[in-house]
């Protein structure tokens, strides 16, 4: 077994006992904000393979503006801070987040987001890639259909 399996098999023994130890302490609250094994479009959560290296930002989007069609090659999550986004796969399936969601962001799906409102949409980005991996692939060149008007 390698360190980075040992490690693994460690902390997941671990992590039940931990949480527990958490919500025993009277001066702490715990509030989970999420806990799954799939991306918002329901595709598996895989992690890279080679030496791990997490990513934290903090994403703003102007009013009005848009991230412009992207992918992400690793998995991620976003926590909506401040404003109201709108997500739009190249599919058509469109999901709206608003202040304190949480979203595992889709893996090499072609997406958008969309600021909904009159202020900066801020989002805080935690990217879980590998060294020298990118964290987003932009896709200038994808031309969606155009949106209904009772979506504009």
């Amino acid at each position: 077994m390698n360190v980075k399996t040992q490690f693994i098999f460690f902390v997941t023994l671990c992590w039940p006992l931990a949480v527990s130890a958490l919500n025993e302490n009277t001066a702490l609250k715990v509030t989970p904000l999420l806990k799954t094994t799939t991306s918002w479009d329901g595709k598996p959560i895989v992690y890279p393979k080679g030496q791990s290296e997490v990513t934290a930002l903090i994403v703003e989007i102007a009013p009005e503006g848009e991230t412009g069609w992207h992918e992400h090659p690793v998995p991620s999550l976003g926590y909506i801070m401040e404003g109201e986004l709108e997500l739009r796969l190249a599919t058509g399936e469109v999901k709206i987040l608003h202040p304190g969601d949480v979203l595992p962001e889709s893996v090499g799906v072609l997406h958008n987001g969309r600021n909904l409102g009159k202020e900066p949409v801020k989002i805080l980005v935690f990217y879980l890639g590998e060294v020298g991996s990118k964290l987003s692939v932009a896709h200038p060149e994808f031309a969606p259909s155009p949106l209904p008007d009772s979506e504009k």
